[in-house]
């Protein structure tokens, strides 16, 4: 597969087949992913992979804590307070493809934070991972790790895999740093779900729109 089929073909998979991945494969695209750019060659980025019953256990404790109404305060805010056009209405649009598309109604609340809680089983994938940044890092270095993370993606799709990045679970930090044994000095900042695709689940056929190349390129010198 060449680089522009890996890109036209990524998509953010919310169902995944229950079929496990070899760990060769897990250290194949993780050994080449290293590769992404990084300012300074800091390599800024740790990554927890987690499968097997150390994953049945995360979704347990996660699922438990749900159903028992705690919640945790996230390290950072995944969107920022109050966002602004056209940012707002882009998130608003491919929430509500996603839930037109399983036949949530807008009114469903319930619906909804139950799709959403999906999120923390991981859709169903076999492999979770996580990325771990030390809390000196900064803006930059976040930029770096969204590098590592898209040829981890793209890497995917080379093997037959498929992705979903999850900043969602920056909603448990506490939990996962007693799942993940995380210092103090660690913070974590996404998640991703890595398996293979179900074909024939309803949600994965939602294809998010992009702009066009006049609305967010601007020419210079040509």
């Amino acid at each position: 597969m060449n680089v522009s089929d890996a890109i036209k073909s990524r998509m953010t998979v919310r169902q995944f087949l229950d079929k496990p991945v070899p760990l060769e494969t897990l250290r194949e695209i993780l050994e080449i992913s290293k590769r992404a750019p990084s300012g300074g060659n800091l390599q800024p980025w740790t990554v927890h992979v987690v499968t097997g019953e150390a994953l049945k256990s995360l979704i347990r404790d996660v699922e438990d804590k749900l159903k028992r109404g705690v919640n945790e305060e996230p390290e950072y805010n995944v969107y920022p307070p109050d966002l602004i056009e056209p940012y707002r209405t882009r998130r608003r649009i491919v929430g509500q493809q996603l839930y037109d598309l399983i036949g949530v109604p807008r009114s469903d609340t319930p619906g909804k934070l139950k799709q959403l809680a999906r999120n923390f089983r991981f859709f169903d994938a076999p492999v979770g991972l996580f990325f771990v940044l030390h809390r000196q890092m900064e803006i930059g270095q976040y930029a770096d790790v969204g590098m590592f993370m898209e040829n981890i993606m793209l890497l995917a799709r080379e093997y037959g895999l498929d992705t979903c990045p999850q900043e969602a679970w920056a909603r448990w930090p506490q939990t996962l740093k007693s799942h993940l044994s995380l210092s103090d000095d660690e913070i974590l900042f996404c998640g991703m779900a890595l398996g293979y695709r179900d074909e024939e689940a309803v949600i994965n056929e939602l294809v998010s729109e992009r702009e066009s190349f006049e609305n967010f390129v601007t020419l210079h010198g040509f």
